[in-house]
């Protein structure tokens, strides 16, 4: 088996020298002893290698010209609730204060008030500027406390100033963009309801000269917010759900607003997602958001407040730290020992099936299976032969398929003869690198709310084959991290997180067989391409997850596929369906 080299592409050293400092030598020499040589050396490539888009130019081209804003001034909306922004402060240097303020003053929605809680009274320059705005404004509204009681305590003494239908989260030293209320109010329109609302961000330096590290953010993934707090910035929630989620709890300061989102999205009814980057979020040597090390203390809060939600939820689960701070793992046990009926579509392939039912007896942990092979027209005596030694073990059923090959209709028929109440499609050229692979996409898929779980499928050059399926990409639908080293993270750590997805391929998909079964199995209509990804929509428009499991990891023996030169004939009864099926994800 063939190995790329981990690292894949090159350097931009020049980028990279520019960026040197005594400080971010001092960072690399800290990232290098936590995360060990070859690891640092992932990142770094990472970090450093070309950007297919510079951020910076697709920023400033990206952002609302003044005309686009004066509009948005002059806009009235037929719903148009106060928003109330809450800021805890505590030792604000006073640019960085001015400059919050600003952002606010200059939206173009004008129905906020930003209500300000000083924990640091004795900082004169602080109560200048404080006294100033208020002054100027009658919107920015501030209270002094007598002493610091902590950054939960601080914030729940401002949630008590506000006043508005909506509070939204903004830190002391970051900024919002002129149009980040518009926005949200905007999507409002439409969604009147809901409960709560998140928007994408970005990052920017001290002295706001460059914004950096863009996080484009999907619709709500309970998922990923279990193994990340990827909602974070820029958050409004309606007030009667802070009341009903209590606030801050000061046990959590660290991730007390990890916490809090859980807390309020579990008690939400629709919760949005405004797809712009509205939120800038301010990085110095003393943040987060540049040296995840200096705050261990976090870290541990973020895996309690996890904890915490599945208690709340009566969810079974073992949360635990990945190699990169700020991120999680849960793992779901396995209730009981349900049957899984294994699905096999094999034509000819001896050796290739022999290898796959040999991880399955030998590489797979979880042992209560059936396997359902279906043949399809072969036309080999060596499979046939196989096929009378197979017929020996009786864990293996052999079905006769004598029609035209069509994925679709194969696997419904293999379905209907399964016994076991959940379904794994696989192909026969598939091989297991984790032994529990099996165990973990059962525990996962045995949640109520999730329909079907999709593993990570590397190539044998150890490449990225299958990281989840995204609508869109490739005109239809793509999938993610293609061709990238196996041993990568990808863009935010997300070809390494378990999240819920649009779809994900067949290749090995385990799905609850009344799930199948109520979403009327795979379209026949659709013999041989986007079968899977129909399928997963039709579940998701069910309201079951479909999940994306980077722990379950195989190996997809097949040969990488040319440029989809022949999609255009596939795709277009697909396209027919996908605007049947409006799911979003």
């Amino acid at each position: 088996m063939s190995k790329k080299p981990s690292a894949g592409g090159k350097i931009q050293w020049t980028k990279m020298f520019r960026k040197l400092s005594p400080y971010t030598i001092r960072k690399g020499f800290r990232y290098m002893k936590h995360y060990g040589p070859k690891e640092f050396w992932i990142r770094l490539h990472e970090r450093f290698e070309p950007e297919e888009v510079p951020y910076g130019l697709w920023y400033r081209a990206y952002i609302p010209t003044e005309e686009t804003l004066e509009t948005q001034r002059k806009q009235k909306f037929d719903y148009s609730p106060l928003i109330s922004i809450a800021v805890p402060a505590y030792q604000t240097p006073v640019e960085f204060l001015r400059q919050m303020i600003e952002s606010l003053i200059v939206q173009t929605y004008s129905n906020w008030e930003l209500c300000i809680v000083n924990a640091s009274p004795d900082n004169e320059e602080m109560q200048k500027v404080l006294a100033e705005y208020s002054a100027g404004d009658s919107r920015v509204r501030f209270c002094n406390l007598k002493e610091n009681l902590g950054i939960a305590e601080n914030t729940n003494r401002a949630f008590a100033m506000t006043k508005g239908e909506f509070v939204g989260l903004l830190d002391h030293d970051d900024l919002l963009a002129p149009n980040a209320l518009y926005e949200i109010v905007k999507i409002l329109q439409d969604h009147p309801q809901a409960d709560a609302l998140y928007t994408d961000e970005d990052k920017v330096t001290t002295e706001l000269d460059e914004h950096f590290q863009p996080h484009l953010k999907p619709d709500f993934n309970l998922d990923l917010l279990r193994s990340n707090n990827y909602i974070c910035h820029f958050f409004v929630v309606q007030k009667s759900i802070v009341e009903k989620a209590g606030g801050f709890r000061k046990e959590f300061d660290g991730a007390q607003d990890y916490d809090f989102i859980f807390r309020c999205t579990e008690n939400a009814g629709e919760v949005l997602h405004v797809p712009e980057i509205l939120y800038h979020w301010r990085t110095h040597k003393a943040s987060t958001a540049d040296n995840p090390a200096s705050k261990m203390y976090a870290f541990e809060a973020g895996k309690r407040a996890i904890e915490a939600h599945l208690e709340r939820t009566g969810t079974k689960g073992e949360v635990s730290h990945t190699q990169d701070l700020g991120f999680y793992r849960v793992k779901y046990p396995v209730q009981g020992k349900p049957l899984v009926s294994v699905i096999i579509p094999n034509k000819d392939e001896k050796e290739t099936l022999q290898t796959c039912l040999e991880m399955l007896e030998k590489n797979t942990g979880y042992q209560n299976f059936e396997i359902i092979i279906v043949e399809n027209n072969s036309t080999t005596d060596e499979i046939f032969r196989y096929y009378k030694e197979l017929s020996r073990n009786r864990k293996i059923h052999l079905l006769r398929w004598g029609k035209e090959f069509n994925y679709s209709a194969i696997n419904n028929f293999a379905a209907a003869h399964a016994k076991g109440e959940y379904l794994l499609f696989l192909n026969n050229d598939v091989k297991s690198i984790n032994p529990d692979w099996l165990e973990e996409m059962l525990g996962v898929c045995q949640r109520p709310e999730v329909g079907g779980v999709g593993a990570k499928l590397i190539y044998p050059d150890n490449t990225i084959q299958h990281a989840g399926c995204v609508i869109g990409m490739g005109g239809i639908a793509g999938h993610m991290f293609v061709d990238m080293p196996a041993d990568r993270t990808g863009y935010l750590h997300k070809a390494s997180l378990l999240q819920d997805m649009s779809a994900v391929t067949a290749a090995c998909l385990l799905m609850k067989k009344e799930v199948f079964e109520q979403a009327g199995g795979f379209t026949e209509e659709l013999a041989v391409a986007f079968n899977d990804v129909d399928l997963c929509l039709k579940v998701r428009k069910n309201g079951y997850l479909i999940v994306y499991d980077p722990y379950a990891k195989l190996y997809h023996m097949e040969s990488r596929p040319e440029e989809l030169r022949t999609a255009r004939r596939k795709c277009a009864v697909f396209r027919r369906r996908l605007n049947i099926c409006d799911v979003t994800g």
